[in-house]
């Protein structure tokens, strides 16, 4: 009886399971764990089902499954692979989230769609490829790659990003993580950077990057370092650069190791050495440069945990032209007069003066942990010491001290939580403090330039963005504290002068006669947002519009300036008055990118209230001559202009890249141009491209700058040795100019990979005479004449 009980049981057990329809299916998604982007050719394997492969919009589709619970194991080529239990109750949709990397082992390469800081901003990456053609360069030349970016220049050397117009303290530099605090507000102060360090370089074009800062009015340049990817790997590069004018190059080299635990170490460090550049009909005497960078990484990557320590030093000494060290008004109206500089000696590799020394050191301390269905918690420390001297002809006792002797310590510290694991919207917030030292010796046997101040700044911020079909939203406010507490000394006639005596009196501690020690202390409260939004066409278009309100608060060199800058030639003069400056910008973008086809047109408005800048008013006789006299004041400031940029592959061999700018700014309050403008930019290349010669590419390139038309007028001023008032065209621009460049490369295999690339480029092709409006050594010299340039570069 038990055995036919037994038989019985087994049979309805039979028959229940094969009575059973398996008949569901799973349909889902494999997307971006950041940027939502799907992620094509994904591969999801169904444990005991199959395996399947995702489409070009990410997605998989697996039928005739019974219910239950099945184990899914997604991999992706650049991910990390990702292991869950999914349970399925008839048709079941699932949408899968995987951590996206970028596969960087021999070369700066973006594979798939790099996740961009924005959604609704204008943004633009410079390519591996561009960063390796500038390691001889500077990070600003490089940036003048992307439409809408120049650069205000002190010579060939001290290169300062401009963006759509505005450089400077407007500009905010984020190197690796950190905001670099380098003295940013001064017009010869070029971002301490080797370039050679870099692995990405994204513009974003005014303040809608909330997260590094509210008071980017001009916008933000983000420099990050290549990728390391999780596994066992050993790999570098070496690179040399040697070019003809200057009769001098560059050695770089990294060298990485990665664990696939997680663990890595990674250096590089590059030195570079020029003697005097040459125009093309003389000797720019006093152009020398010799710079040292090196960096040092070390740390461990997970998904949900790891960490990094970081430092970074950077060392140069760069030679100011001889010729533009004037000793009184009258050497300045002979410099503007003349064709060619006043001074003009033999080549040298020495650095006389005027000279600037400058030393930068960055150390970084990274900390992130990851909450499973909650987001990611970033924390980080970092401190900067940055040493700035300027040297000055001096005579007697005095001619091996400094004219300036600065040094900037600042230590941040910043925390920042992202909610983004939901999959129709990512929130994050932040809170940041930084506590700055500035020390300016007393030693330098001249009056200090910028006082010795202390300034505090804290800040918290909250973005988020929503995603919705082929819509992104994005939004977000910031808010800012800046406190600065100086110890200033003015000289009573000064300070009687300009008025300070009635407004300041309680400023006030010490009253020396000739001379007041003076203790201003300001407070600012900054108000940023922002919001917008970016719509993706189903044929590949992208439209973009922002909407960007930020304040900045004044730097110190616009309040507490008083003296005689030394590199510059000039006294300037700041204003205790001077307040924070306020812009309101809106920027709309259209572009589309095919195979064949590709083009971006972005205009843009920017408003801006209590805008500050620094212009020539007249003469100051001192005992060491008469000098022009540079002032800071505020007005209203409007600045209206578009980027173009366009590209046209016509055959497998082909191709054409055109480049157009435009920036129009005005001074409302008086109905005057402003001053250092860029002028009208036209770039266009032609290129071709031959893999089977060893990837053998060759590209010829037109620059074509207007000559800027709008511009403040000229000012009068005295000349003591005419006796008489006379026309000084100092803010009178050059004429245009046309410059083509020529670049070449190859690659070739010598451990059946391709580790070998040679590049060959002339820049001035055809030695043209020219002079940028936008270089501050224009009045005393031509730009560079015809440069040959040597690229060898080996991967291992």
């Amino acid at each position: 009886m038990k055995k036919i009980i037994v038989v019985l049981l087994l049979v309805a057990t039979n028959y229940s399971v094969f009575a059973q329809e398996c008949t569901s299916t799973v349909s889902g998604e494999v997307i971006d764990f950041h940027d939502k982007t799907p992620l094509e050719s994904a591969i999801v394997y169904i444990e005991n089902v199959g395996e399947y492969v995702t489409d070009k919009q990410g997605r998989f589709v697996a039928s005739n499954l019974c219910d239950g619970n099945y184990m899914f194991i997604v991999s992706h080529i650049e991910c990390d692979p990702k292991t869950l239990r999914v349970k399925v109750e008839g048709n079941t949709f699932k949408r899968i989230t995987l951590e996206h990397h970028v596969e960087e082992l021999h070369e700066v390469t973006l594979i798939g769609r790099a996740e961009k800081k924005t959604s609704s901003a204008q943004e633009a990456s410079l390519s591996g490829a561009v960063i390796e053609k500038y390691g001889a360069a500077t990070l600003g030349d490089a940036l003048k790659e992307i439409p809408g970016v120049t650069s205000l220049n002190t010579g060939a050397n001290i290169v300062k990003p401009t963006i759509q117009g505005l450089t400077g303290s407007r500009v905010l530099i984020l190197n690796h993580g950190v905001r670099m605090q380098d003295m940013e507000w001064g017009d010869e102060h070029a971002p301490n950077i080797d370039i050679n360090s870099a692995g990405e370089v994204t513009v974003v074009k005014g303040a809608a990057a909330l997260k590094y800062g509210g008071d980017a009015i001009g916008g933000t340049i983000i420099i990050e370092p290549a990728k390391i990817l999780r596994k066992d790997s050993l790999f570098g590069s070496t690179s040399l650069v040697g070019m003809t004018n200057g009769r001098g190059g560059s050695l770089s080299t990294s060298l990485t190791k990665s664990y696939k635990n997680g663990w890595f170490i990674a250096g590089q460090a590059s030195y570079k050495r020029f003697g005097d550049n040459q125009a093309p009909d003389y000797v720019l005497s006093n152009t020398g440069l010799e710079q040292l960078g090196a960096s040092l990484s070390i740390g461990k990557k997970g998904f949900f945990s790891g960490w990094d320590i970081d430092y970074s030093y950077f060392d140069s000494s760069i030679g100011v032209l001889a010729a533009s060290h004037i000793g009184n008004v009258d050497d300045l109206i002979r410099a503007i007069n003349s064709d060619r500089p006043l001074i003009i000696r033999d080549f040298t590799y020495d650095i006389g003066v005027p000279r600037q020394e400058v030393t930068h050191h960055l150390v970084r301390g990274n900390y992130y942990k990851r909450f499973e269905n909650w987001g990611k918690l970033n924390f980080q420390y970092d401190y900067q010491s940055n040493q700035r001297f300027e040297f000055d002809v001096r005579v007697g006792d005095d001619r091996d001290k400094p004219a300036i002797d600065l040094l900037l310590q600042t230590h941040t510290v910043a925390a920042d939580f992202a909610f983004d694991t939901q999959e129709n919207y990512k929130i994050e917030v932040g809170a940041m403090y930084r506590f700055q030292d500035n020390f300016a010796n007393p030693e330098t046997g001249v009056r200090r330039l910028i006082p010795d101040y202390v300034k505090n700044d804290a800040g918290l911020f909250l973005t988020g963005k929503y995603f919705k079909d082929n819509w992104i939203f994005d939004a977000g406010v910031r808010y800012d504290f800046n406190k600065v507490d100086a110890q200033k000394f003015y000289r009573t006639s000064r300070w009687e002068e300009r008025g300070y005596d009635v407004d300041f009196a309680d400023l006030v501690i010490d009253d020396r006669g000739s001379q007041l020690l003076t203790n201003p202390v300001f407070d600012y409260h900054n108000l940023s947002g922002t919001t917008g939004f970016q719509y993706n066409f189903n044929d590949g278009k992208e439209l973009r519009f922002n909407y960007s309100l930020a304040q900045r608060a004044p730097n110190p060199a616009e309040l507490f300036s008083d003296g005689l800058h030394h590199s510059a030639a000039r006294i300037e003069l700041g204003d205790l008055r001077i307040g924070q400056e306020t812009s309101h910008k809106v920027s709309l973008s259209l572009e589309q990118s095919s195979e064949n086809l590709g083009w971006a047109i972005s205009p843009y408005l920017n408003s801006i209230t209590d805008f500050i800048l620094l212009e020539p008013t007249g003469v100051e006789f001192t005992i060491r001559g008469a000098f022009p006299v540079w002032e800071y004041r505020q007005t209203d400031a409007r600045l209206l202009g578009v980027d173009a940029s366009a590209y046209f592959n016509w055959s497998k061999n082909w191709r054409t890249d055109h480049h157009f700018s435009l920036v129009k700014g005005t001074d409302i309050s008086q109905d005057i141009a402003l001053i250092n403008m860029p002028a009208p930019r036209f770039r266009n290349k032609l290129s071709f491209v031959k893999k089977e010669w060893h990837n053998f590419n060759a590209s010829l390139e037109s620059i074509f700058v207007t000559e800027q038309n709008e511009h403040p007028d000229d000012i009068i001023v005295f000349s003591p040795e005419q006796q008489t008032d006379v026309l000084l065209e100092i803010n009178t621009p050059p004429g245009a100019y046309h410059v083509l460049n020529l670049d070449t490369g190859m690659d070739f295999s010598i451990h059946n990979k391709a580790d070998l690339s040679v590049g060959f480029a002339i820049n001035n092709l055809l030695n043209t005479n020219y002079r940028d409006y936008l270089n501050r050594q224009r009045y005393f010299a031509d730009e560079l004449g015809r440069n040959f340039q040597l690229r060898i570069k080996y991967n291992y």
